[in-house]
């Protein structure tokens, strides 16, 4: 029974995004719609502008910082191990070393956009 209402429903709800897809009235492309996206730079102009090295910095965090949830999330699987406080102490040098790195950007003024 659980089975039969899983299959209608992953059936039903594509065929109902269809449906409302043909129904939906369609919109007219003008320029400002057909012209690409680029986050506060011109696309129209030149492909050669300097990258802002303000948005590489905060990629880069962003990387950092997606890693470290990839790192800390098998914890609450690793704490049942046969060695939490290993665990734990791993825990905390990560996010020691991380947040010296973010003190130290602060610091450094990279986290300054008014420069």
């Amino acid at each position: 029974m659980i089975l039969t209402t899983m299959l209608l429903t992953a059936l039903l709800i594509p065929t109902l995004l269809i449906i409302i897809n043909h129904w939906a009235p369609q919109t007219l492309p003008d320029a400002e719609k057909m012209s690409p996206y680029e986050c506060g730079f011109d696309p129209l102009g030149s492909a050669r502008l300097p990258f802002s090295l303000q948005f590489f910095i905060i990629a880069i965090f962003f990387l950092v910082f997606d890693l470290e949830i990839a790192l800390l999330l098998p914890l609450p699987w690793a704490i049942n191990s046969s060695t939490p406080m290993t665990t734990t102490m791993w825990t905390m040098i990560i996010i020691t070393l991380l947040t010296l790195g973010l003190i130290y950007e602060w610091t450094q003024g990279a986290l300054d956009w008014t420069k």
